[in-house]
């Protein structure tokens, strides 16, 4: 950060730019697709129609967006990294950032738990949080009453959503491909962050969530006395029909049905930047979005719908992995078969973001 910033509700440059992504209002489309790696980004947008010629943005913390249309549909792909702070800063970023409705489908990678073999698919109805209590005393545990690991309550997917993107990834997989699709199972996301909560006499619990780890709250094994020997089979007894293991799902899960039970939209007038924190490298289409577009509006009765599908990369059982060319097989047809689900999820015009001024405006 090189500026100085006049504004830390909820930091923009005085065009509009958010803090971490880098976008603006006309630059994220209502549908949405987000993953972890940028090359798999390029790889779902590689199937965007060629007009409007696709944006692209890097923001110097790490985002990419890339915003076009699929079959004539104003569709993003965004690239956000891992883990749950990364999934709170696009979730509630873009929330900010474009007008109406969202459907987001999450397009990651998982560890199977079950009997599953990489380059499975797996679409998940539901999502728990598996964390590190940090106030459990991993030096000396015989003295502390608190659980080493936390187990959150299931939320759930969009229903409607998840169907299309069921029936979407059944029309989209090749005859010749030897991936099964899963769904109807329950995820856990080991990465979830805030909250203390109650104290127990027992190494796990399900009382709320607490900061985690890729490693100790998916049950790795390091140098490091994490005490999570058994924390897998714990979860598989507490959790009916889990299935997979990732990092961000279940937070994108939480925000959209956090969305859901809000009682009202702030209408506070929010002061911009005088100077920006961000300097995005952008590959510009064909339509520039305007000088200063104006501030979107989260209507009163706009929805987040959220989905997730997982890529089962490694066996947690046989400790198997998918190899490079599975990888990009599944990858591939996984990415058509998401953007197929949103085109054919109905969004209402009146909660739809203009596209008047927008990246994806045919002119």
């Amino acid at each position: 950060m090189k500026d100085t910033l006049t504004d830390a509700n909820f930091p923009r440059t005085a065009d509009q730019r958010v803090y971490h992504l880098g976008v603006r209002p006309g630059e994220v489309a209502n549908r949405i697709v987000t993953v972890g790696s940028p090359s798999r980004a390029n790889t779902v947008a590689s199937f965007l129609d060629a007009k409007p010629k696709p944006f692209v943005l890097n923001s110097e913390r790490g985002f990419l967006t890339i915003t076009g249309r699929y079959k004539g549909v104003p569709v993003s792909i965004i690239s956000i990294g891992m883990g749950s702070p990364n999934m709170d800063f696009f979730v509630r970023e873009i929330r900010e950032s474009v007008s109406g409705d969202l459907a987001i489908i999450r397009l990651g990678s998982c560890g199977g738990l079950v009997d599953i073999r990489p380059g499975t698919v797996v679409v998940a109805d539901a999502c728990v949080s598996i964390s590190r209590n940090v106030d459990f005393d991993f030096a000396n545990p015989e003295s502390c009453d608190e659980p080493a690991y936390r187990i959150s309550k299931p939320v759930a997917a969009d229903e409607k959503l998840t169907n299309e993107l069921v029936k979407a990834l059944h029309a989209a997989k090749p005859s010749t491909s030897l991936s099964d699709i899963i769904s109807g199972t329950v995820n856990a996301s080991a990465d979830r962050y805030v909250d203390k909560t109650s104290c127990s006499h027992q190494k796990f619990s399900d009382d709320g969530p607490v900061f985690a780890s890729f490693y100790s709250s998916q049950g790795r094994q390091t140098s490091f006395p994490d005490h999570n020997e058994h924390l897998i089979e714990y979860l598989q007894k507490m959790v009916e029909n889990l299935s997979t293991l990732e990092m961000e799902t279940f937070h994108l899960f939480h925000l959209a049905a956090c969305w859901r039970a809000r009682s009202a939209v702030s209408t506070v007038e929010r002061t911009p930047l005088t100077t920006g924190p961000v300097t995005p490298v952008i590959a510009q289409s064909s339509n520039p979005t305007p000088q200063i577009p104006p501030t979107p509006q989260a209507l009163p009765n706009s929805v987040i719908r959220a989905a997730g599908i997982h890529m089962v990369f490694a066996s947690r059982k046989s400790r198997d992995f998918i190899t490079p060319e599975q990888v990009k097989e599944v990858e591939e047809w996984t990415g058509q078969g998401v953007l197929n689900a949103l085109v054919n999820i109905d969004i209402p015009e009146d909660q739809m973001h203009t596209s008047e001024g927008s990246v994806w405006e045919l002119v």
